[in-house]
């Protein structure tokens, strides 16, 4: 009796073990899930890009004539008053080196011109002497007459004969200072760089002022040079007055629309700034992104409301970045968007009950990039399984990691 009841009580003990397998092998396990607690809060939509501080007006300063510029002493920073600092000056150019081909032209252009001179010179001199014969001519006639040894006509012949040789006299005297001049003009061109050089006391130059008060934002050109006509010199704004340039995709820019709240971060303070939509510029403009896609962009420009003492270290070309608020929810309940899926032509969700996975079929409103708002099918306080996996499915066993 004791054996048998040694092999039962043995054999029972195996028995049990392996029932005991048997039930852990195929009771199903929990599976491990993150959750998260649906709650109430506020929700913002809004559409997020990089964008740049600017200046609102630059006014660039340009070379209004071809010359050479000294160079400017002003420097990055500096503070100008409008119509009264210099910014730059511009002074005649140098004339050009001649080659032996044009110095010989020149130097026969002299010669020719030395003789014309003095041709006019002895043809002054001839209608000199003519002047005075015809002047002593009309002077005895004059004397003649009373006596009546000549008659009236004859001193109107006289009068006549003196007018027209001091008229030519002052002709000729006119041709004389045109050769005069056409022979400096010749000498002129035989001058060299070195012969026109200048002390910077005797300079006669065209001053550049500064249009309006401000600072100098940049030097295009610093550096003493010849300058043609129209060239950037310096750029010139008042750094105080800046906007925020954001390029935004043409199908975000439909969305955006002047007055619409702004939070600017990302540039650098310990705090957001505020800002507003001034304008969304009505065209658009191809832009090639760095993956070599081409993307219509448009420009949106934002103006700073915060205070200005919060932003004081913000200077022209700064990158920030622009978040405009679309639509704002207070007080709603939202969801993680990672916790949604489709299922047929619905927005769904699992919802954590009693260890347990259940299927809840939801109603959403607005929703931005991490969260969504919850019309109809949760209750705040409710958990919700993120990021379910084709392993969940109604009932199925589930434990919060």
């Amino acid at each position: 009796m004791q054996a048998i009841t040694r092999r039962l009580l043995f054999w029972g003990i195996i028995a049990a073990l392996v029932l005991a397998g048997l039930t852990a092998a195929f009771t199903p396990r929990s599976l491990p899930v993150d959750v998260d607690t649906v709650q109430r809060g506020t929700l913002r939509v809004m559409v997020e890009d990089e964008g740049k501080t600017r200046v609102h007006d630059i006014y660039v300063i340009s070379a209004p004539v071809t010359g050479r510029m000294r160079r400017i002493d002003l420097h990055v920073g500096d503070a100008v008053v409008a119509s009264e600092t210099v910014v730059a000056e511009i002074e005649p150019i140098d004339p050009a080196f001649l080659d032996p081909r044009g110095e010989a032209q020149a130097r026969a252009d002299i010669r020719a011109a030395e003789s014309a001179e003095a041709v006019a010179r002895a043809q002054v001199e001839q209608a000199q002497a003519e002047l005075d014969f015809a002047h002593r001519e009309f002077d005895r006639a004059r004397e003649l007459v009373p006596q009546g040894t000549i008659s009236q006509r004859e001193l109107d012949d006289a009068e006549r004969a003196y007018r027209t040789r001091r008229a030519a006299l002052l002709t000729m005297q006119a041709a004389l200072d045109r050769s005069t001049y056409e022979l400096e003009r010749s000498r002129a061109q035989l001058l060299s760089p070195a012969q026109t050089e200048r002390n910077a006391a005797e300079c006669d130059c065209i001053a550049l002022r500064a249009p309006v008060d401000g600072r100098i934002l940049q030097l295009l050109q610093q550096s003493e040079g010849v300058v043609t006509a129209g060239t950037p010199l310096v750029d010139v704004g008042d750094a105080r007055d800046l906007e925020i340039a954001v390029d935004l995709l043409s199908a975000d820019a439909v969305r955006v629309e002047a007055g619409q709240r702004v939070i600017i971060d990302g540039w650098g303070g310990d705090q957001a700034l505020e800002g507003r939509v001034r304008l969304v510029e009505p065209f658009g403009y191809t832009k090639v992104s760095a993956l070599g896609i081409e993307e219509q962009r448009v420009n949106v420009v934002i103006d700073i409301i915060s205070p200005a003492a919060d932003w004081q270290r913000l200077a022209h070309g700064y990158q920030v970045d622009a978040r405009i608020v679309l639509a704002e929810h207070v007080d709603v309940l939202t969801v993680p968007l990672t916790a949604l899926f489709r299922d047929g032509p619905d927005w769904a969700v699992f919802v954590a009950e009693a260890d347990r996975a259940r299927l809840r079929q939801v109603t959403l409103g607005d929703r931005n990039g991490s969260q969504a708002e919850v019309r109809e099918g949760l209750a705040e306080g409710e958990r919700v399984v993120l990021h379910p996996s084709d392993r969940i499915a109604q009932g199925v066993r589930i434990r919060a990691n």
